[in-house]
């Protein structure tokens, strides 16, 4: 590994559980930048653009990479958000009940001694299955995926929520896409193995 200190930029208990996987050595820093989407921006450019800002908005004077991520769930052509409260996850899990749900991830690894910028797009489908009211409220009051797009977790019970996923990475879903991360920064000179 080259003399780069490696940074995530993300508060996300899940984003750094999942580059933990990795087994390379990391910091975490808090990014300070404003998520607000532009005027009829689409999802995938809104995730891109957010990932990049991330990790620039952490930019370290010491030689670094620092990696960005950011991810947007759409139910029937609208961006949905993290609840943050029970009766807008019982709206997500109710309108998400039978349909396909699509999740845009960007990732973005920013090199501050080269400028080198790299952004991807990792794309995830959800299938839900029909559920009862009974069902969301259920699965809600166990699991509180109150801080979660789409309002479950699929690393837990949130499993029980859907007929099949589709996606080349299931770490894409959770956050952060490891298989579209692992080229980005072989190409900045860190390899995991």
């Amino acid at each position: 590994m080259p003399n780069l200190n490696l940074i995530l930029a993300s508060t996300s208990p899940f984003r750094k559980s999942i580059l933990e996987k990795l087994g390379v050595s990391f910091t975490v820093a808090q990014p300070d930048f404003d998520e607000s989407p532009f005027n009829k921006e689409k999802p995938e450019q809104l995730v891109k653009r957010l990932a990049l800002g991330k990790a620039k908005s952490c930019f370290s004077s010491s030689p670094a990479v620092i990696i960005g991520s950011d991810q947007v769930c759409v139910i029937d052509g609208e961006i949905v958000g993290k609840p943050h409260t029970k009766e807008k996850a019982i709206e997500q899990l109710s309108k998400a009940s039978g349909k396909q749900i699509h999740f845009y991830t960007g990732v973005a690894v920013y090199n501050t001694q080269t400028g080198s910028e790299q952004v991807e797009l990792d794309t995830f489908t959800v299938h839900f299955r029909n559920l009862t009211h009974r069902q969301i409220e259920s699965y809600i009051n166990k699991e509180q995926p109150l801080n979660c797009a789409g309002s479950f977790k699929s690393e837990g019970l949130g499993i029980a929520l859907f007929n099949k996923l589709e996606g080349k990475d299931p770490n894409t879903l959770i956050g952060l896409p490891l298989i579209t991360l692992i080229d980005m920064l072989a190409k900045e000179g860190i390899e995991v193995l």
